[in-house]
């Protein structure tokens, strides 16, 4: 089941299904430790019955406004109750805070419970879980090892908790008869449960605060139960929000450039990409645990590719990105290559690329991996000019890369040696990764010429243009007027080649080893569109497998894959009206992520609803990546008919009043330092 509405602060991280059950809670590190059993359950206890969140319950997610704070309706017509929960984790401390209000839509008075129940599964697993009541400050408390979860309300004017119950998996049962148990403690396989019982005026409304603090020790998450008491829940709420409206509109972008409905989903990726960036730098593609039931793994991995181009894009909107290269400055292994996958905290993650090949070694890599770690780096320096850090990752991590990409290649056609595809099905040598290294190499010949290296940089522009070169030479189907997905070479000097039409061929254009309006791209891009076009969209290639739904005569779109046609259309553009299809087809993708603006991996061909893990980082990123090189390219065509300047600014010249700057901390605004 798709996630939804991610809220987080780079440290914890929670989302929700589409019944808007708690399902995600990760805690230190995104992507890293699910403390999460079944589900959080929501309730309520009214003329004589419980009804449990879905059941009976129309709901309405998304978020308020332009922050990450849930605003989830629920309404059920036949108790006549109407339930409003505002869901956030505070952008400073690790606190998650749920601000419920509980609506009567009847004439008459009622007496009803609310009902909330926490089902944590510490470390992932339940053995030896501790649930307790602790009566020092009225709260129930959830622990192992270093892990601890202090659940808290306010409520009817006052804080703490008095009805309750702690027990084995289920107790959130015990609250169907509308009467909590009040067992204090219980270990192993546990769960507990809590009610607010509330007096309702005719069509009157209660307002109820619950929070988690999240902290390692008993010491961490009492300090933190103080600071919800001592600040108020109101004021957790209000300066979270005021936050993330500042951070999110730090660059001032001109939404007059755009539709209101690009604009608002540009705004929602950018704050939920925030949400799957580690404080320790790693950016992870996806936080969706449901995934385990396919592949018996999660998404919850930081690739170097998706982290690339996930930087490059919040690059592109101004947001700095350099805890990300200098994680992957310490994990890039000593011979200067990237593997698979790593755990958030940069452990190496679990592979199915195997490191012999027909009784030989062999390198389980995706070589463009590493490239785009190089490509991505340019980008930021281009952007940022941060030479400090530039500086501490030149030899580590640039130059190691690209000795490695120098070496990797082939002697006698250029070419870099075989690895697996960027979809991690196939093994060659891959036009998308050929066209990957190629934008690595001259991002390090730009490094080395920034650092008076004339000679190394003259040598790794040497190597891509050999690599250019190559392409034209091995990878392009003249019959055909494309580019071939993959090539082989045999022993005997023959090449084979794997002609199926890839949308990763965007690749080509993408990072600089042609022009757009070379012809050899405009007839592959051409049969790509012509022959990947799912109601609308683009899917990966012919005849994808994955996730493929049965009967279904075609294979599912993707949304990076759909924003790379909005890419390429975008970068073709001569005039303003050129852009036209690229803005349309923005506003289509757009209106294809849920309510709430989150966009998972795929789409179903036929109803489009969302398809795989969600929210995917990489189809944010890509968003507003498309966002920004529209924008872009706009300005660079419109200009003035009688000065000749650019017509339009991409900025806002407003100034931003004084007190917007009052909830600032000292480097708040980058997104890998709090």
């Amino acid at each position: 089941m798709p996630r939804d509405l991610p809220i987080g602060n780079g440290t914890v991280l929670i989302a929700f299904n589409k019944d808007f059950q708690l399902k995600d809670f990760y805690f230190p590190h995104v992507g890293e430790e699910n403390h999460a059993g079944e589900e959080f359950r929501l309730g309520i206890f009214a003329d004589d019955r419980c009804a449990w969140v879905p059941d009976g319950w129309q709901i309405h997610r998304d978020y308020l406004g332009d922050t990450l704070i849930a605003d989830v309706s629920m309404q059920h017509d036949e108790l006549g109750l109407r339930i409003v929960s505002n869901d956030l984790v505070d952008f400073e401390e690790n606190i998650y805070l749920k601000k419920l209000t509980v609506e009567n839509l009847r004439d008459e008075e009622r007496e009803i419970r609310l009902f909330l129940s926490q089902d944590f599964q510490i470390y992932g697993n339940e053995i030896g879980d501790t649930a307790a009541y602790k009566p020092e400050n009225s709260s129930l408390l959830h622990y192992k090892g270093e892990r601890y979860f202090l659940a808290n309300i306010w409520a009817n004017h006052k804080f703490g908790i008095d009805f309750y119950a702690t027990g084995n998996k289920g107790t959130w049962k015990d609250a169907e008869d509308g009467v909590l148990s009040g067992n204090p403690i219980a270990q192993g396989a546990v769960d507990s449960a809590l009610a607010v019982p509330f007096l309702l005026q005719p069509h009157g409304k209660e307002l109820c605060y619950y929070w988690i603090a999240i902290g390692k020790n008993w010491e961490e998450v009492q300090a933190l139960n103080l600071i919800v008491k001592k600040k108020s829940p109101e004021e957790i709420f209000r300066r979270t929000g005021d936050f993330w409206r500042l951070w999110v509109d730090k660059e001032r972008l001109n939404y007059d450039l755009i539709p209101e409905k690009i604009g608002r989903a540009y705004r929602r990726s950018l704050l939920i990409c925030r949400t799957q960036m580690s404080s320790n730098g790693s950016i992870i593609a996806a936080n969706d645990s449901d995934a385990i039931r396919f592949n018996r793994d999660t998404y919850s991995y930081m690739w170097p590719r998706d982290g690339s181009l996930v930087s490059y894009a919040m690059t592109l909107a101004g947001y700095d990105t350099s805890g990300f290269f200098r994680f992957c400055g310490k994990i890039i292994e000593k011979d200067g290559y990237f593997l698979h996958k790593y755990s958030p905290t940069g452990s190496l993650g679990s592979s199915w690329h195997p490191w012999l090949n027909n009784k030989k070694a062999q390198l389980p890599i995706q070589e463009d991996e590493t490239a785009l770690v190089i490509w991505a780096l340019w980008h930021h320096y281009r952007q940022f000019r941060n030479l400090e850090l530039i500086r501490s990752l030149y030899d580590p991590l640039i130059k190691k890369a690209a000795d490695f990409m120098m070496n990797y290649r082939n002697p006698e056609t250029g070419l870099p040696m075989p690895s697996f595809d960027l979809w991690e099905e196939r093994q060659g040598i891959l036009t998308f990764t050929v066209a990957a290294v190629y934008g690595g190499l001259m991002a390090a010949s730009h490094f080395a010429e920034e650092f008076g290296e004339t000679g190394l940089a003259k040598d790794y522009a040497e190597g891509a243009a050999k690599m250019r070169a190559a392409m034209d030479k091995y990878l392009y189907l003249p019959k055909d007027h494309r580019f071939a997905r993959m090539a082989e070479f045999s022993r005997d000097g023959s090449i084979q080649h794997d002609s199926a039409i890839d949308a990763s061929l965007y690749g080509i254009f993408a990072f600089g080893a042609y022009a757009p309006d070379d012809p050899k791209v405009k007839s592959t891009m051409d049969q790509i569109f012509q022959t990947l076009e799912v109601n609308g969209g683009i899917a990966r290639y012919e005849n994808d497998p994955y996730y493929r739904i049965e009967g279904q005569p075609s294979s599912n779109p993707w949304f990076i894959t759909t924003l790379w046609k909005v890419q390429y259309l975008i970068a073709l553009s001569k005039t303003p009206k050129d852009l036209k299809p690229a803005l349309d087809l923005l506003e289509w993708v757009a209106d294809r992520a849920m309510p709430s603006g989150v966009m998972a991996e795929q789409m179903h061909p036929e109803t489009l609803e969302p398809l795989s893990v969600s929210p995917l980082t990489w189809s944010h990123g890509t968003f507003i990546a498309a966002v920004q090189e529209y924008l872009n390219r706009l300005i660079e065509l419109e200009h003035c008919p009688d000065c000749s300047r650019p017509k339009y600014s991409k900025m806002r010249s407003i100034l931003l009043p004084l007190e917007s700057s009052r909830i600032l901390l000292g480097g708040a605004l980058n997104l890998n330092q709090r």
